[in-house]
């Protein structure tokens, strides 16, 4: 079992469950541009990848109308949706121990910077987390790729396995190989099993015991 000195965590799915805040203000975005007649299923897709792919993909949303989607989706996120959300249970006990065992934590999210920087501080995970690095779109950093990679230069940390990155999704894989750093997939966020367990990572967690084996030693 590998000794992680450094470890980077995603946010959404990994740390907390945001699935309220964040299908309630893509709702409310929906509404203000007239969509409707969607299968609520299809609300699932926007959680972890950029909002960006998910109202062009998703909904075949132009450019422009892909920008006004996401400001309506930020009206009501930063207003209601950033606090209807919870960390998974075992993740604040988790942190804590991590933090005990000197390990140095940081956290990479395709969440626009400053809303992920309040859920931290609203649970008071800023006390364990080193360094947020968040989604800065006017700047195009949206990729989970860019963003571990702008944690890495932050912090001046080479890319080794003593560093992992965490997360519930593919992106979270694939951005943390391409950075050449440790990898583990947790199966209790929002990605499916098959596709993470397709992408390779170093290790899988099914629930937050598991993670804490994998990370603690």
């Amino acid at each position: 079992m590998a000794q992680f000195s450094h470890i980077i965590f995603d946010l959404d799915g990994t740390l907390t469950d945001n699935t309220l805040g964040i299908k309630n203000s893509l709702k409310y975005a929906l509404e203000r541009m007239q969509v409707d007649g969607y299968h609520e299923n299809i609300l699932d897709t926007f959680i972890g990848p950029p909002l960006q792919w998910g109202f062009s993909t998703q909904f075949g949303m132009s450019e422009r109308d892909t920008k006004l989607a996401v400001e309506y989706f930020r009206e009501y996120y930063g207003e209601h949706g950033w606090h209807q959300n919870d960390p998974y249970d075992g993740i604040m006990e988790l942190l804590a121990e991590l933090d005990a065992q000197g390990k140095r934590m940081y956290v990479a999210t395709a969440k626009l910077e400053k809303y992920a920087s309040k859920i931290i501080e609203h649970f008071e995970m800023d006390r364990y987390i080193i360094q947020l690095k968040g989604a800065d779109y006017h700047a195009k950093k949206a990729t989970k790729n860019e963003i571990i990679a702008d944690v890495l230069t932050m912090q001046q940390l080479v890319p080794s396995e003593e560093i992992v990155m965490v997360g519930d999704t593919v992106y979270d894989i694939e951005g943390g190989n391409e950075n050449e750093i440790s990898t583990i997939a947790v199966g209790y966020g929002f990605g499916k099993e098959e596709d993470l367990r397709a992408a390779n990572p170093d290790y899988f967690a099914a629930d937050v015991e598991e993670l804490y084996e994998i990370l603690a030693g």
